[in-house]
């Protein structure tokens, strides 16, 4: 039994509850990201890095699509997520410079549920499978690299063609593209 009088008269006498070493209350951000990592499902074509085990807000997803325009490629993508995680989507950056409609020569990635259509119910294995599928269907209809989405729309041969030449280390235009095969 709890012994409420007891623990208020500590209080008040200014005894504080005794604290296990210097740990820190885990912030809502820390204890839903733990949840999803826990509940990850990856795809066999998907795995995590986390360069700092103890930081679980920042960490890597690999994906090597094994079919579509970008198969046998290696994309690497950069995690960060904020204090305010659920309510606000993670930041999400394509670190491998690739030839894509829907991924500029930044990595920012046009991908719904990171921007408008994000929710608080939404988990990290969404946003996996949301990237997933841009390698699968590349959508030239939302682009950020509107060069790439205008030649997937009028000729999906030069289309592929330009993708297996960026993959292999190339140019495509005035742009050079480093190696990203597996």
């Amino acid at each position: 039994m709890i012994k409420l009088f007891s623990l208020k008269q500590q209080k008040k006498d200014g005894e504080a509850t005794p604290k296990v070493g210097n740990q820190k209350k885990a912030s809502a951000a820390q204890l839903r990201i733990t949840k999803d990592i826990n509940e990850l499902n990856l795809p066999k074509t998907c795995n995590t890095e986390f360069p700092d085990p103890d930081d679980l807000l920042s960490f890597k997803l690999i994906i090597c699509p094994d079919e579509g325009f970008y198969r046998g490629g290696r994309f690497v993508f950069s995690f960060k997520v904020g204090p305010n995680y659920p309510h606000e989507p993670p930041k999400v950056k394509c670190e491998t410079p690739v030839y894509h409609p829907n991924i500029d020569l930044d990595g920012n990635v046009c991908l719904n549920i990171l921007r408008e259509d994000w929710k608080p119910v939404l988990t990290i294995n969404s946003i996996v499978y949301g990237l997933q599928y841009l390698f699968l269907e590349p959508n030239p209809e939302d682009p950020l690299n509107k060069e790439a989405a205008e030649v997937l729309q009028n000729n999906r041969r030069v289309f592929e063609m330009n993708v297996l030449k960026a993959m292999r280390g190339g140019c495509v235009g005035s742009t050079f593209f480093e190696r990203c095969l597996k």
